[in-house]
């Protein structure tokens, strides 16, 4: 099993199935509560993102696909090691691709662009053998940015253990490097 599919794994573990909660801006094809139809959310693939599937009818293979092109190559995982691979790939999953790969830059102090460049990666490979550090710094961004967001007090305790369990997912797909 090659890491996207690992990660993948673990991302859709933390996702589930099909759900219509209205509480959910996610779920709504506006991006916000009320805003558009209420279409829910399969496989972690939310109405808010894609407005013009049918996401009740969203099949295992057709996520996979997207998972792959939208999030996991538009955020550069493939050039990353294994367990930060994972942290950036379900951020960019639950926060967006720009916002995740900004985290990670923010974690390795360099310029913020958005995009996993020659200097995001040379400052990863910098990293090595404090990788540990890096993931750590690197989630600390997350859950700064969420536990600020208005659904915190819905959401909050679920996507708190999320964030936590993620590291020791990640070490069991390699360890941090």
């Amino acid at each position: 099993m090659d890491v996207f599919d690992q990660a993948f794994k673990v991302v859709l573990d933390h996702e589930g199935h099909y759900s219509a909660n209205p509480a959910d801006p996610g779920n709504w094809t506006g991006g916000r509560c009320g805003a558009g139809e209420c279409r829910g959310t399969n496989w972690g693939i939310s109405a808010a993102a894609y407005p013009q599937l049918d996401i009740k009818a969203l099949t295992l293979a057709e996520a996979q696909e997207i998972y792959r092109r939208d999030y996991w190559d538009k955020a550069g995982c493939g050039k990353l090691p294994a367990a930060l691979a994972l942290l950036v790939f379900d951020a960019a999953v639950t926060s967006g691709v720009g916002r995740a790969v900004r985290w990670l830059q923010a974690a390795l102090k360099v310029p913020q662009d958005g995009v996993i460049g020659p200097a995001t990666l040379a400052a990863v490979e910098a990293c090595a053998g404090n990788g540990f550090r890096l993931c750590a710094d690197f989630q600390a961004n997350r859950l700064v940015f969420m536990a600020g967001l208005a659904t915190w007090r819905t959401f909050g305790a679920g996507w708190a253990r999320r964030l936590c369990e993620l590291p020791f997912e990640a070490l069991q797909m390699g360890v941090a490097s």
